[in-house]
């Protein structure tokens, strides 16, 4: 029986070619773009968990009265709680951002400027789950020992035996020797913990290697530069654990600022466990969650599909129903046969799924840039999850066919009393309708998204970043004859004729400031003003002019201004932010008043207008402006002509001034853009999941566009006999259709705007939801919908209506 069942289901998809390849290609593509998505969900929930204990696992988080969080902390609160709390059983610390520099293979020799390079405790390789290739993660603990990832070790020392050699590594610490301890397994997408190369934290303990730096002190209390992770023993209580740690800094620290320690689960630190979560993550669970949200919905816009599609055809197979029915066939038996069907149709397009999964696997990682493949799958239940739906989609989808099919009753079949049940019109007209309030809205998501995008790409800055070149200072060679060499050539850019204007600084726009920090009052500060805290940008004398920044009240720095020790400065300028939140009522107000900074006294002697430092999806801090001469950043406006040519000269005179040093540099504009690399990954995943979606309603549409067709081919034939024309066969045939359509627009528009707009909420700079989205969304939806439909009303129309008529 099975076996004749199995034949007559594979007669049936090939007597039935078009409706056979609709629903194979539907399900193939819903089936893969199902299974890509859950690729990158199970990607994003995997982040961080391969670590052996990373459900002991905490990290140090700092959280401000305004809800602000970061994972910088000070150092020396890690010994001291593992002196204190017993529940911890060991810590790790690391630090990145202090740790940059310009890596050299010898005197002399080649170098590179590093990035991803961070000091770290001697434990870390045991403390988190990093596969060493070579050596004893003990190495690390001693002091002057680099473990390089193994891409690294290759591109500094090739196919030679890394472990031994040595490099020099000139930073804000000066130049410090380095031996090679280890290698370790590159770092990949599935941890947060990302370095190229990590220097071990016990050479920070040697004065001799912090060049006068005393802020860097493992021991210390006031400064924010450390990551701090906690293991804690079994059965401890995180939240009683982090009450003592508040305790321990109100006791010990000197800072009034009112931040409090959270512990954040090292499980939650690139996906918080809920959208409310206010600690800070690397990830957005925002958007791993609308994602999935989109897998299944383009898989039911598939299985809604295949519904449509075989009740539409159920009048077809209704003579056989009735034969079988009497020869002995019980609604069971004939529900199993048509359910067979509907397996092996969804076993096909399964089939033809995997092979476009094998097949666009290099174009999806491309896409998101990210690898990803099928065994990611394996790290997380999701794959149990997302095979346990399409088996149920699948079985229910065909279940429901089966039913509807196996219903038909004999005597009335077998005298041709076949009705279209009204029930099951109804339900297909409310199938297309999902079809397209899911179609709609995705391609409304696409349209906002993008102008969202847009509205952050091309909004005002407040600063001019054309043809502004940025050149990261020197690390080598920063001798005794260095501000010499470094003013001659500031002064050798001042000659050049392509260069417009330039300046030095220790911060730029569009990266971070040199720091944040609290504890400024004025004469009329409120109580707790000292804590709110204002961002901290050190600049030289050109710096507004060549960034184009206007001054609103007072003066710029002078260069004499600029040319003094750190501590013997007594002069800021403040943006109109930092006005604001220091209470001042105007930019003229604050130039009459001397702020204070903890126990210091500054004048203000100028308000600068607000500009958007680091980029439109942050709000405009208040910024404190601090003088001083530095050669971290040289930015350079040039001409816009030849640039490449330009940029070779430059290099050229820097390297003359600066020998041994990499000329790095980048353009303000470009690394501007570089802040909405998230962004622009997610637009092109929804406008391609939108994409997709809308072809496959489509599908079914021209499937049902089909079978209207066929079912009126007499009715057509008529109606042309009596003198109708093409276009109005095509209205005939599209109206119904159109109006489905038209439904699903109304029921979409308000569901769409509702959870858009709640997305808008994450962007202080955001886009207004105007009525125009929603009539080219719209239009967009109809003009799809009458192009489907029509190419087969007009294949109709054009139809000769004798043979219409004769075929009937």
């Amino acid at each position: 029986m099975i076996q004749n069942y199995l034949k007559i289901a594979f007669r049936n998809l090939l007597r039935n070619k078009v409706y056979t390849f609709i629903h194979v290609l539907g399900l193939g593509l819903g089936i893969s773009a199902f299974v890509f998505i859950l690729e990158y969900v199970s990607l994003e929930k995997s982040v961080n968990q391969f670590h052996t204990n990373v459900d002991r696992m905490y990290r140090l988080v700092n959280v401000a009265t305004d809800g602000a969080s970061w994972g910088e902390v000070e150092p020396g609160w890690a010994a001291l709680a593992k002196e204190r709390f017993p529940e911890i059983e060991d810590y790790c610390r690391f630090a990145d951002g202090i740790a940059s520099g310009v890596m050299q293979k010898a005197e002399g020799g080649e170098s590179f400027k590093e990035e991803s390079i961070g000091y770290v405790e001697g434990n870390f390789f045991e403390f988190f789950t990093f596969p060493l290739l070579k050596g004893s993660a003990e190495a690390l603990k001693q002091p002057n020992v680099i473990f390089l990832s193994e891409s690294t070790a290759a591109k500094y020392f090739g196919k030679t035996e890394a472990p031994g050699k040595t490099l020099l590594l000139h930073n804000q610490f000066g130049k410090t020797t380095f031996t090679v301890g280890g290698i370790y397994k590159d770092m990949t997408d599935l941890s947060d913990i990302r370095y190229d190369m990590v220097l071990s934290l016990e050479t920070l303990k040697s004065p001799a290697n912090t060049n006068g730096n005393d802020w860097v002190r493992l021991d210390n209390l006031d400064n924010q530069y450390i990551n701090a992770f906690f293991l804690v023993r079994e059965q401890a209580n995180y939240q009683e654990l982090e009450a003592k740690f508040n305790t321990l800094r109100n006791e010990l620290s000197q800072e009034n600022d009112g931040i409090v320690f959270r512990l954040q689960a090292a499980t939650n630190i690139h996906l918080a466990p809920s959208l409310n979560d206010p600690l800070l993550t690397t990830g957005n669970v925002k958007y791993v969650y609308m994602l999935a949200g989109i897998a299944l919905l383009i898989l039911l816009i598939a299985w809604f599909n295949y519904i449509n599609l075989s009740t539409a055809n159920a009048l077809k197979r209704a003579n056989e129903v009735g034969v079988r029915k009497v020869i002995g066939a019980t609604q069971a038996h004939l529900i199993g046969q048509f359910l067979g069907e509907s397996l092996l149709t969804n076993g096909l397009g399964f089939c033809f799924a995997l092979m476009l999964v094998g097949t666009l696997q290099p174009l999806f990682a491309e896409l998101i840039g990210k690898q990803v493949s099928l065994q990611i799958l394996g790290n997380t239940p999701f794959w149990m999850y997302g095979l346990g739906l399409l088996l149920a989609g699948s079985v229910l989808s065909g279940l429901y066919s089966a039913w509807i099919l196996s219903r038909f009753k004999v005597i009335e079949t077998l005298k041709g009393k076949r009705t279209s049940n009204s029930r099951g019109i109804w339900l297909r007209k409310g199938l297309v309708v999902g079809q397209f309030v899911i179609s709609t809205s995705l391609i409304l998501a696409t349209i906002v998204i993008y102008s969202q995008l847009r509205h952050l790409q091309t909004g005002e800055l407040g600063i001019n970043t054309e043809q502004l070149l940025v050149v990261s200072g020197p690390q080598i060679g920063k001798d005794s004859t260095f501000a010499t060499r470094s003013n001659a050539f500031v002064q050798t850019l001042a000659e050049q004729s392509f260069v417009q204007e330039y300046a030095t600084s220790n911060v730029v726009p569009s990266r971070y400031y040199n720091f944040r920090t609290s504890g400024f009052t004025q004469p009329g500060s409120k109580p707790k003003d000292e804590l709110k805290s204002y961002a901290f940008a050190v600049i030289g004398d050109r710096y507004l002019k060549t960034y184009g920044i206007s001054i609103k009240a007072g003066r710029n720095f002078t260069p004499q201004e600029t040319d003094v020790e750190w501590n013997n400065n007594s002069k800021v300028m403040l943006n109109e932010r930092a006005v604001a939140e220091l209470g001042f009522s105007s930019p003229e107000e604050a130039i009459q008043t001397k702020i204070k900074w903890d126990e210091r006294y500054l004048e203000v002697i100028g308000v600068v207008a607000d500009y958007h430092h680091t980029s439109l999806k942050n709000s405009i801090d208040p910024i404190i402006f601090y003088p001083q001469k530095s050669a971290v950043y040289y930015s350079i406006r040039l001409t816009p002509e030849g640039m490449g040519d330009k940029v070779a000269k430059l290099e050229k005179l820097y390297k003359t001034s600066f020998p041994g040093n990499p000329f790095d540099f980048f353009f303000m504009d470009e690394n501007y853009q570089k802040a909405y690399y998230e962004e622009q990954q997610y637009g092109k995943l929804f406008t391609t999941a939108s994409l997709l979606a809308v072809f496959i309603a489509c599908l079914g549409l021209f499937g049902l566009a089909t079978y209207t067709v066929e079912s009126r081919t007499k009715e057509i034939g008529v109606r042309k006999v009596l003198g109708a024309s093409v276009s109005s066969v095509v209205m005939l045939l599209s109206k119904d259709f159109l109006a489905l359509v038209g439904v699903a627009i109304l029921i979409a528009s308000p569901v769409a705007a509702y959870f858009l707009n709640q997305w808008l909420q994450d962007f202080p700079y955001r886009i207004a939801m105007e009525w125009w989205i929603f009539v080219a969304a719209a239009g967009l939806a109809l003009l799809i919908a009458f192009v489907t439909v029509g190419f087969q009303s007009v294949k109709a129309g054009l139809m000769n209506p004798v043979d219409s008529l004769r075929s009937e």
